[in-house]
């Protein structure tokens, strides 16, 4: 498995739908999330992209040099900019971060927002659209000089001098759940993503997916954005659950359910429809709660337990084919620790969880000792 963090570019706090325990949003507390995730060992970090954050490329460019190995999972807009620039921007953050920059398509949800940023699209002649892009993009980024008379895109001796660190490009990941998406990520993209839904639909999703790759004589891997709210004993969990919304009132609620109607997207539709709005059933599946889509687009259900069972649900899911678990949860950078202590140990990750060696270090480093006892023994585990 893959585990990545998420860095919180519209808002953190203790509470969702409410400023009741907000946190500070500023440049220095994403840097601190950014480092904490590096530093425990994530493998890489999503950043949002939407009107309501802050812009995920310039965010991600300023946490380069404050980290060493985390990867940075940022978005090209088709609509909002053009393939050969996103080209461009991409090249050249693949090379300044030495190789750590993933692609994330998003065609976008929201026709009111979309005709906020000037796109006044369908949500298939976007998918049309996010074809012919993906198609310039990938090119130019091959070393090859590209010509395109579309329908919706025109370039003409299309190219990009400086490559990117990673050939022949940065990894593409792709989330979209109708058939119009899906026949895009089976053409183009390298790793296909699913929110957070019951195994039985993702199963069934990934199945579709996998046979339209093969239709385009393709492979994908797959990956699941999720939050994550572990404790020690389940008890606790599911209490922390509860406070999560503790202050979210249902005239919150019903504004945000009014935004989510709107859109025409697949996804947001199926996430919608696990809670309808309502309080009275959000397990949706064993440890699986859909109480954060109740005020937030997007991912909006976590795996909630102690970690014995998050690691059994999270293996249940990686039994289907997920390779790669996008994470997230409130607030971020305590989360980041919390579920890093809890769950590394009893999960197989690429990478050991135990976290980066701390920069400057050269010798001497023990994994994880805790508080030294008496100035001179080291902790046991503890019963």
């Amino acid at each position: 498995m893959e585990l990545f963090w998420f860095i919180p570019t519209y808002g953190d706090g203790r509470h969702i739908g409410t400023s009741r325990g907000a946190r500070q949003l500023s440049p220095a507390y994403l840097r601190q999330v950014a480092v904490a995730a590096d530093d425990l060992g994530y493998e890489g970090v999503l950043l949002p992209t939407g009107r309501s954050c802050e812009d995920a490329w310039v965010t991600a460019s300023s946490l380069i040099p404050v980290t060493r190995r985390l990867k940075f999972l940022v978005a090209v807009r088709p609509g909002l900019m053009s393939p050969t620039l996103a080209a461009r921007m991409a090249s050249t953050f693949d090379r300044t971060s030495e190789g750590r920059l993933l692609i994330n398509v998003v065609a976008g949800g929201d026709p009111e927002e979309l005709e906020a940023d000037g796109v006044f699209l369908g949500h298939d002649e976007r998918y049309e659209l996010t074809d012919e892009f993906l198609h310039v993009w990938r090119k130019v980024l091959g070393r090859e000089e590209v010509t395109l008379y579309g329908d919706h895109l025109r370039v003409k001796g299309a190219r990009v001098f400086y490559p990117p660190e990673q050939s022949p490009y940065p990894p593409l990941y792709f989330g979209g759940s109708s058939p119009k998406a899906i026949d895009v990520a089976a053409k183009h993209c390298d790793v296909y993503l699913t929110w957070g839904e019951p195994p039985a639909q993702v199963e069934k999703k990934l199945e579709f997916v996998r046979k339209r790759a093969a239709a385009e004589g393709r492979e994908m891997t797959f990956g699941i954005r999720l939050h994550v709210i572990v404790r020690e004993t389940e008890r606790e969990a599911w209490a922390a659950a509860d406070d999560l919304i503790r202050h979210l009132d249902d005239d919150t609620i019903a504004k945000a359910q009014q935004v989510y109607a709107r859109m025409d997207s697949h996804g947001q539709r199926r996430m919608t429809e696990l809670h309808g709005g309502s309080r009275s059933n959000l397990v949706v599946s064993p440890n699986l709660w859909a109480g954060i889509g109740l005020a937030r687009g997007g991912a909006g259900t976590a795996l909630v337990g102690d970690p014995e069972t998050v690691a059994k649900r999270f293996k249940e899911y990686a039994e289907l084919g997920i390779e790669k678990f996008i994470l997230s949860g409130y607030p971020h950078l305590e989360e980041a620790y919390r579920v890093a202590e809890l769950l590394f140990p009893l999960l197989p990750l690429t990478r050991d969880g135990s976290g980066a060696k701390p920069s400057g270090s050269t010798a001497g480093y023990i994994r994880n000792p805790g508080e030294i006892v008496a100035y001179e023994h080291l902790p046991s585990a503890g019963k």
